[in-house]
């Protein structure tokens, strides 16, 4: 019997580099973006929230953010059948709204971007830039 298991997370470093790459893409593409990161186990580890952005953007970054992180998915291909399962069935805590993605390096999962504050099509646009310029995968998340 084994009395551990190891994790993997993203690191605070990558995780603010992260933050700030998605608030530069956001402000080149016009929008007052809110950005989450969260590691696999849905802990916010670094957030970001543009001037006159919207407040309910706020929450809805880490629930992308969260849903990333969790089920290593982009947030807006979820399967039809869980769209409204999933919100339902978690409270709220999770959503189906485009602009998360999981962040993959290689083959490992080290946590969830939410991008929030513009159109759910802005949000992803700006979430899958950040992912190239972070130099984490994105091959499996473009529609």
């Amino acid at each position: 019997m084994s009395t551990h298991r190891q994790t993997v997370a993203i690191t605070y470093e990558t995780a603010v580099r992260a933050v700030s790459i998605a608030m530069e893409v956001g402000e080149t593409s016009g929008v007052k973006a809110v950005v989450s990161v969260a590691d696999p186990s849905m802990t916010l580890i670094a957030y970001g929230m543009a001037d006159g952005a919207t407040p309910h953007s706020a929450e809805t970054s880490k629930r992308k953010a969260a849903t990333s992180a969790s089920t290593r998915r982009r947030t807006g291909l979820i399967p039809e059948a869980l769209t409204t399962a999933l919100p339902l069935g978690t409270g709220g805590a999770l959503t189906t709204i485009d602009g998360g993605v999981p962040i993959f390096f290689g083959e490992t999962c080290v946590g969830g971007l939410g991008v929030a504050g513009g159109s759910p099509a802005q949000d992803i646009e700006i979430a899958l830039e950040t992912l190239k310029r972070l130099g984490a995968r994105v091959e499996g998340l473009e529609s």
